[in-house]
């Protein structure tokens, strides 16, 4: 990060009041309280993961990208506690399936994970920063977009056609402390919205957070 960014973003995080809003866009607002979960150690909320997939939804759109569509953060929740018929209205004037790549950010009480279907390949892969399986959570989607897929289209995915599969801790670079999952998911969904290998090491999340920073209030992505 250059010196003009460097100290926008020192400002960001010192000066002015928690409620200040720094940016606005994908009807979330970003206050400067969000913005400072950005800090070292820091652990990401929800409107900072929202806002982010934002960003990379509206990147996917320029030529060049693969089509992407992210859910929020509150969708695999709902999914889970109530099935198809709960988050079908979710998807109203939208189909899913004309896209590439389907990001599902997944709030596991205190940990963030990232679940993405990529529907070129039909596969299902399980991202966890933290190195835990999700099998049951690929599982939990697949079904959701069979049910998906015949209400809005009419037509019947085939189960068996599709892979499901929880990276191994030996496949994607894992957290080395208690609040960088967050961090971790972005950027996963950062390199696979980018049809790029994932390169990144843990090292890399204290400049990974700063380089977010400029970005939200930016609205654009470096």
């Amino acid at each position: 990060l250059f010196q003009a960014m460097e100290s926008e973003v020192s400002a960001a995080f010192d000066s002015g009041e928690p409620e200040d809003i720094l940016s606005r866009a994908f009807k979330l607002s970003v206050t400067r309280e969000d913005i400072c979960t950005l800090q070292p150690l820091g652990w990401l909320n929800d409107r900072i993961m929202n806002f982010y997939m934002g960003l990379l939804v509206e990147r996917s759109k320029k030529e060049g990208y693969p089509a992407v569509y992210a859910f929020n953060t509150f969708f695999y929740s709902k999914l889970s506690s109530t099935s198809h018929k709960g988050v079908k209205k979710w998807t109203k004037g939208v189909d899913i399936f004309e896209h590439d790549v389907i990001l599902v950010p997944i709030h596991l009480r205190i940990h963030w994970t990232l679940l993405v279907v990529d529907l070129r390949e039909k596969t299902i892969k399980y991202f966890d920063s933290l190195g835990q399986k999700g099998d049951h959570i690929c599982k939990t989607v697949l079904k959701y977009l069979e049910e998906e897929s015949k209400e809005k289209r009419n037509i019947e995915l085939t189960a068996s056609e599709w892979t499901l599969h929880s990276m191994g801790t030996e496949e994607i670079p894992q957290q080395n402390n208690g609040s960088d999952c967050g961090v971790f998911v972005c950027k996963f969904a950062d390199f696979i919205s980018r049809d790029k290998p994932i390169i990144f090491t843990p090292e890399h999340m204290p400049y990974f957070r700063r380089k977010m920073v400029w970005e939200i209030i930016h609205q654009q992505l470096l």
